[in-house]
């Protein structure tokens, strides 16, 4: 794991030594001791209080304060959003602030921002329900003007047939001066205001029904958005005015408003009022809108003021937060004052804790010192390995399949170099690794820059590997120049080509009448054979060989490395009856196939080893003929059948007799140990049986397990070694695809003369390059490489079944969320 202060070593392959401590210091010192030793973060506190909830701890009142905190600056920060800010990042992080006055000055800030907030909703309420007023007092004003107009110019054409048709209309006449008389009019109430649009349909409706339709409705509509008073977001609107007669009509009016959310307002039918009106809604209205700016301009200059100290109270108050968590898990000694602490660090922290908690003890003016003791324990310690920028990304590569066993063999420094080479054996192509490289050498130049900043998901993944992928690119160039491809072109890099025509007659010579004229092609594929018919024969044959030697090697690494942690946790019984078999099965076959495979190159022989391999088990007695390639081969040949028949069952019935007996003469021996290592002993049985009485052994058990875990290594022999040959499919695949892009789209576009289809061929290869063999290609073999070492690498040694080393330290703080 990475952070933490530098390690003396940088030994990857075996974690840390750790070391179980006990801490006890004195009540007085006990905040700043906890506070340097997360400022240093090589110590893990175990939990002495586990069986305590969080609300029974001592601290809970302090962590309680803290979070009311931690929930103020939270508050803060979504005001910062809402106003556009965001905390300065140049802020500097101080630890002198005093706790209990950040606790007031935040107290102080959060009264302040929640009054600005309610004066400021309230002004905008104000302003909101103005705004409505007036557009009210307009609409319904036109209403007023052009029914007063219509009612004038119905009064005038009445007189003037009065006037011309008086004789004939003389009754009448008298009946409609008896309706016009001002004493027998009904007076018409009215109710105006403004409704969301939406409603504006189901509100006439209900009105009519409510009423048996004795009302009139009028609307108009509002052009632009008008923001809504109590909910705050614009809405599209109406005016209407609701005439009305009768006082319990004009009740179920107003109900029916309040039930639809109409906001009603007082409207006057004179004009003159109405002007007045309006005036003063605008006067108030440029009033409030001074009066919000103002309140919006101090807002912004608090939360300013707030930004540029948030990292440094947020930095405070989570520091705090963790270590009063951390004095929850201590166990306090009420009589002597003092807290006791347990817990993990690696052994070449022990000077530097000593030395903080000895500045802790200064700086806090006491006078008793914090007492450092290493205990004894069987507990099995965490694992610790000290990473940098670089190896931590492959370290989590190994991690995300299983934390190592402490002092176990770390596959994390093999896979620095065995997993991008693996992946370059199945995208080798130097163009790819070239734009690979260009890719990942932008996040590694700023890295700074991104380090100190959130990044997606994706971003945050590539970026988090930049050092994997600048490491797969270099080797994806390296095998790209062995396989001579360029985005699928071959090129002339170290020299011309060692094959030539025959003679100047020759027409084909991509195909045939190719003779060797020069010395070897220095390094990797001869160009000339990029195309011909001999190509795909030798590049599928040289890519499977390959495959099946890397495949071997690697598999042979894991079992070595088996032996070494057998040897290191003094395991003998692994290594004589588990390490040797499986050495000797797996080279009597495989290791053989491999050594024919190089022999074969080097001799430039036509020896079918297909052939060799299959009469080697068939008929291991009958002659070689044309397919020996060195002297003695037929009975080095029955050597290694004979062996690997031998180490099967060596594999499988000595460990569970040897077990029994080893068990047989531990029983013996504890009838006349001491108490305390009869005691030991039994656990110890208890542990490695796991049976609830080490008087019974479970030999049929012992014997099935075995019996699997042959069986298992014998087929995972086989089926490892044919998983290996993904390297050589994957490789042909990714070749294939680049060259079909690269003929039948950036060629056959050239082919047209065209300068319009040539830059369109070009996009699609642009596209289908980036999208298929940069992306998907990428992906697929980092995938097949991380099963080759999860599974036929790490299969073979690696347990996996430790825990982290997680030390508790302040560096992850600003990183994480509340």
């Amino acid at each position: 794991m990475g952070g933490g202060t530098q390690c003396p070593t940088m030994d990857l392959l075996r974690s840390e030594p750790m070391q179980l401590v006990q801490l006890i210091i004195p009540a007085e010192s006990a905040h700043r001791s906890i506070s340097y030793l997360g400022d240093l973060g090589l110590f893990q506190f175990k939990d002495l209080n586990s069986e305590k909830s969080p609300f029974q701890r001592t601290y809970a009142t302090q962590i309680k304060r803290c979070g009311e905190m931690a929930r103020k600056l939270r508050f803060f920060k979504e005001q910062m959003m809402k106003a556009g800010l965001s905390p300065s990042a140049r802020s500097v992080i101080s630890d002198d602030f005093d706790l209990d006055n950040l606790e007031v000055k935040l107290g102080e800030l959060e009264a302040e921002l929640i009054e600005m907030n309610a004066n400021h909703e309230k002004l905008q309420h104000s302003y909101n329900e103005l705004i409505e007023y007036k557009l009210v007092v307009q609409k319904a004003g036109e209403f007023f003007h052009s029914a007063q107009n219509s009612a004038a110019a119905k009064q005038r054409e009445d007189e003037a047939q009065q006037r011309g048709e008086g004789s004939i209309d003389s009754p009448l006449l008298l009946e409609q001066e008896m309706v016009t008389d001002p004493s027998k009019q009904v007076k018409l109430g009215f109710v105006s205001g403004i409704i969301p649009r939406e409603k504006s349909l189901a509100f006439e409706r209900i009105l009519f029904r409510a009423t048996r339709g004795n009302v009139f409705l009028k609307q108009s509509v509002v052009e632009d958005p008008v923001t809504d008073p109590a909910s705050g977001e614009k809405a599209e609107k109406n005016v209407f005015v609701v005439f009305y007669s009768g006082e319990r009509v004009r009740n179920k009016i107003v109900k029916i408003c309040e039930a639809f959310g109409a906001n009603r307002y007082p409207f006057a039918e004179d004009l003159g009022k109405q002007f007045q009106i309006i005036s003063e809604v605008s006067g108030r209205l440029e009033e409030l809108k001074t009066t919000i700016d103002f309140g919006l301009v101090h807002q912004s200059n608090l939360l300013r003021t707030i930004a540029h100290h948030f990292e440094q109270w947020s930095h405070l108050v989570k520091k705090e937060i963790s270590i009063y968590h951390t004095l929850n898990m201590l166990s306090i000694d009420v009589t002597r004052k003092c807290l006791v602490a347990e817990g993990w660090c690696p052994v070449f922290a022990t000077n530097k804790i000593q030395n903080v908690l000895q500045r802790a003890t200064v700086d806090s003016n006491s006078q008793i010192g914090t007492i450092f003791h290493v205990l004894q324990t069987k507990e099995s310690p965490p694992t610790y390995f000290h990473t940098n920028k670089f190896t931590s990304a492959f370290q989590e590569i190994v991690d995300a399949y299983g934390i190592a066993k402490y002092q176990e063999a770390n596959p994390g420094v093999f896979t620095i170099i065995t997993f991008p080479f693996l992946f370059a054996v199945m995208f080798g192509d130097w163009g790819h690794g070239i734009c690979l490289l260009l890719a990942t050498s932008y996040f590694i130049i700023r890295e700074k820059k991104f380090s100190s900043q959130k990044l997606g998901d994706i971003t945050e993944m590539i970026f988090g590997g930049r050092y994997v992928i600048m490491m797969m690119s270099l080797f994806s160039i390296y095998t790209g120049l062995l396989y001579n491809e360029f985005f699928s072109v071959p090129f002339e890099l170290f020299g011309p080509s060692a094959y030539g025509c025959r003679d100047p007659s020759c027409g084909d010579a991509s195909t045939a009448g190719l003779v060797k004229v020069r010395a070897t092609y220095p390094f990797g594929v001869d160009p000339t054979w990029h195309g011909t018919r001999s190509e795909l024969p030798f590049l599928n044959s040289m890519k499977m060989k390959m495959s099946i030697l890397i495949g071997v090697a690697q598999m042979n690494l894991g079992i070595i490395l088996s032996y070494f942690n057998a040897k290191f946790y003094g395991n003998e019984l692994n290594i004589r009856h588990q390490f040797l078999p499986q050495m000797i099965f797996l080279n009597s076959l495989f290791g053989y196939l491999s050594l024919l495979i190089v022999v074969k190159w080097c001799t430039g022989s036509q020896a079918d080893l297909y052939h060799v391999m299959i009469y080697m088990f068939l008929s291991p007695t009958d002659d070689l003929g044309e397919n020996q390639l060195f002297f003695g081969q037929k009975f080095l040949q029955i050597l290694l059948l004979l062996a690997a028949l031998v180490s099967v069952p060596w594999m499988l019935f000595p460990k569970p007799f040897l077990l029994k007996k080893q068990h047989d003469e531990r029983h013996r021996g504890q009838s006349y140990a001491l108490l305390e290592n009869s005691l030991d002993d039994s656990d110890e049985t208890e542990l490695h049986h796991g049976s609830g009485s080490h008087e019974e052994f479970q030999f049929s058990e012992v014997f099935v397990h075995q019996l699997i875990h042959t069986i298992e290594f014998v087929l995972g022999a086989v089926s490892n070694t044919a998983s290996y040959l993904r390297l050589w499919a994957l490789s042909l695949a990714h070749s294939e695809l680049s060259s079909v892009f690269y003929d039948k789209v950036l060629l056959l576009a050239w082919g047209f003369n065209n300068i319009i289809i040539l830059i369109i061929g070009l996009i699609v290869f642009i596209c289908a390059t980036v999208g298929v063999l940069l992306v998907m290609e990428t992906l697929s073999a980092f995938l097949h490489a991380l099963r080759l070492h999860w599974v036929e690498f790490q299969g073979k040694f690696y347990e996996g079944e430790g825990y982290k080393f997680q030390p508790f330290s302040f560096t992850s703080l600003d990183t994480e969320d509340e």
